[in-house]
Parts: structure tokens; C-alpha cells; sequence
């Protein structure tokens, strides 16, 4: 991943909020490198990561893929036949459309993992706002103090992280037990 940033789309309710959301539903934008992870491979980890049979409870939550593209679109529908095909006959809830506006949410929900390590933070000269928001490091780091990625992972890429003996000990000490699943360059 490059970046990620979390937001809403899907609706149609102009200038969406964590308070005012309307008829969207929660999301999370990537920007990444297609030279290095492709687009299947973000599909793959979606359905990693969740149990898409379980249906929704309301719009704001529902499993979803929003797509940016037709080849997008085509792509996530032939993942979401080969997710069917896997489950059997349990039933898949997730939806998958055209994305639409994107509105950013509110910066005390961006790189919220992060945000639970304020001396790491401070350590790296980030607060929370729109430094902190579109910082490749951040969602870097953001992923691993999540729990996606290894610590022989984060260790062998401390040098390109360019991350201090300080901020690259804090790190291991916040890194939680692994999730299972593809860890797309983590």
C-alpha cells in the first residue's frame, strides 16, 4: 500500500460525515503501486479479511467493494464469483458498484491504530491532520501497529522506512500478534 485514507461513498448525500453519512457506507481508499501488489491482489486480501456471508445490518457497514473503473468493476465481480464458488452454498452479501464522491472522514479516524501510539507519533514529527493523513509512512506504519504484517517483515524494512532506533523500537514493542491472511507488502 501507498496510502489509504478512510472516508464514505456509495451514496448520495453530498458532504457526508461520520455524524451526518446518510446512504453511505464506511470505506477505505488505497492508492497503491500496481508494480508491486495488483488489483487481484487487493480483491484477495479483501475476502481474507472478512466473512462476506454475514449480512448487514445496515448500509453504513455492509460489506462492499466500490470500484473506480469498468476493469475494476469486471475484476471484482469475477472475485466475487470465485469467493461463491469457495463458500459453497452460503450465501455472499457483499456489494459491488461504482464508487462515486469519496468524502474524507474526520482526521481522529485516519490512521486510527497509529493514533493509539501518540509517542511514536511524536516521534516521527506527525500529528494528527493532513500531514498525518497522506503520509506513506504513516499508513505504513498504521498496518503494522495494526496487526498486518510480521515483525521479520517490519524488520527487513526498516532501512527503506527510514525510521530512527527510537520510533523502529516503539513499533516493536506496539507490533501485535499477526492476522492471518495476504499481507500485501506487509
Amino acid at each position: 500500500m501507498v496510502r489509504t485514507r478512510v472516508g464514505f461513498t456509495g451514496g448520495t448525500t453530498e458532504n457526508a460525515t461520520y455524524r451526518n453519512i446518510g446512504d453511505h457506507t464506511e470505506a477505505v481508499e488505497v492508492e497503491y503501486d500496481p508494480s508491486v501488489t495488483s488489483y487481484s491482489q487487493l480483491l484477495d486480501i479483501f475476502w481474507a479479511g472478512h466473512d462476506p456471508t454475514v449480512p448487514a445490518y445496515s448500509r453504513q457497514y455492509m460489506s462492499a467493494i466500490f470500484c473506480t473503473s469498468e476493469e475494476e468493476l469486471k475484476k471484482a465481480q469475477e472475485s466475487l464469483s470465485a469467493a461463491q464458488d469457495q463458500q459453497g452454498k452460503k450465501e455472499i452479501h457483499t456489494v459491488i458498484q461504482m464508487g462515486g464522491v469519496f468524502f474524507q472522514a474526520e482526521d481522529y479516524h485516519q490512521k486510527y491504530m497509529l493514533q493509539k501510539h501518540p509517542d511514536l507519533l511524536a516521534s516521527l514529527g506527525l500529528a494528527r491532520g493532513p500531514g498525518l493523513n497522506s503520509s506513506c509512512l504513516a499508513t505504513r506504519l498504521n498496518g503494522y501497529v495494526g496487526g498486518y504484517g510480521s515483525k521479520e517483515k517490519f524488520l527487513q524494512e526498516i532501512p527503506q522506512l527510514g525510521l530512527s532506533d527510537q520510533a523502529s523500537q516503539i513499533v516493536l514493542e506496539a507490533l501485535p500478534q499477526s492476522r492471518p491472511g495476504p499481507a500485501c507488502g506487509l
